[in-house]
């Protein structure tokens, strides 16, 4: 058990402290050093650049720097650069178009370290020269544009700015990838508000003159339907004469027929007007005469104004 504890100890102490120590006491005499993905070293001794390695993977220095690896490392200065692709994005960049409105222009761009000796050495601050570099050429580019053309053509106009300046930018070691030209907009508040005015008042004037024709539609199939009732009922009424006569000479070629016909509207005349009926037998005399009498009297009573 003493020997297996011995063991243990001896391989915890090699794997987790000697062989770390170690390692960090060769790269710390430049033996080798470690790149890892999109990234880039650069070795300078006395403002000399010694070596550039942008290769991921294991480097010994003894090979690339010879004798000058220990004092690079201690003497010098090893740069680390990040050479993946980063993005910015400039808000509102001031122009104005030919109609001299004040327009807005937020560009968005991509950039990348494509050199890394010039990007450490011609330019102390790559990324704002870059920034300043792609305002000033959206400005000098776009600027004095139709108005029309600089709200429906932002694909044309970011092949302008990023040709005018990727030359620029690849002389500092900071290549312009992508530019985009995101938005473009109005300045001036005012001109804003009067432009959404003219716009309501537009939307107005298109409803009113849309409800407008439908009136005017409706009042047409109105007057159109009511013209052709018209019509169809004077129709009507000249052939109801005709009809009926027909109707009526047919009817009167018969006697008996007429006169059944004539009594039975007689009759539904007499129940269609509301009035007492007293049935009198006949052979009855006076008495006709006294009912018509006690009737008369009492219509006669019955138009009388009340007393007060």
């Amino acid at each position: 058990m003493n020997n297996f504890f011995a063991a243990f100890a001896m391989t915890f102490i090699g794997l987790f402290i000697f062989v770390p120590v170690l390692f960090a006491v060769a790269r710390g005499l430049g033996v080798y050093t470690i790149v890892q993905e999109r990234q880039c070293k650069v070795y300078v001794l006395f403002g000399k650049v010694l070596a550039v390695i942008d290769q991921p993977g294991l480097h010994f220095l003894i090979t690339k720097l010879g004798v000058k690896a220990p004092l690079c490392t201690m003497l010098g200065r090893c740069a680390v650069l990040d050479l993946r692709i980063d993005q910015d994005y400039l808000r509102s960049t001031p122009v104005n178009s030919e109609e001299g409105a004040p327009m807005g222009i937020g560009i968005w761009y991509e950039m990348y370290i494509s050199d890394p000796v010039a990007y450490l050495f011609k330019n102390a601050d790559p990324r704002g020269s870059l920034a300043a570099n792609v305002g000033n050429s959206t400005v000098r580019c776009l600027s004095n544009l139709r108005l029309a053309d600089m709200l429906q053509n932002r694909h044309s106009m970011s092949q302008t700015v990023r040709a005018e300046v990727s030359p620029q930018s690849q002389e500092w070691g900071y290549s312009l990838g992508s530019a985009y030209i995101r938005k473009v907009h109005f300045r001036d508040e005012m001109m804003i508000k009067q432009i959404a005015e003219k716009v309501v008042n537009r939307l107005r004037q298109v409803t009113a003159a849309i409800k407008q024709d439908g009136a005017n539609q409706i009042s047409i199939i109105t007057s159109t339907a009511e013209r052709q009732a018209a019509i169809e009922f004077a129709k009507a009424a000249v052939m109801r004469p005709q009809i009926v006569g027909a109707a009526l000479q047919k009817i009167s070629e018969d006697p008996d027929i007429a006169q059944a016909l004539f009594q039975t509207l007689e009759t539904q005349n007499l129940i269609n007007g509301q009035v007492d009926i007293t049935m009198v037998p006949k052979n009855s005399g006076m008495l006709g005469q006294l009912v018509s009498a006690m009737q008369s009297s009492k219509t006669a009573d019955a138009a009388k104004p009340p007393q007060v």
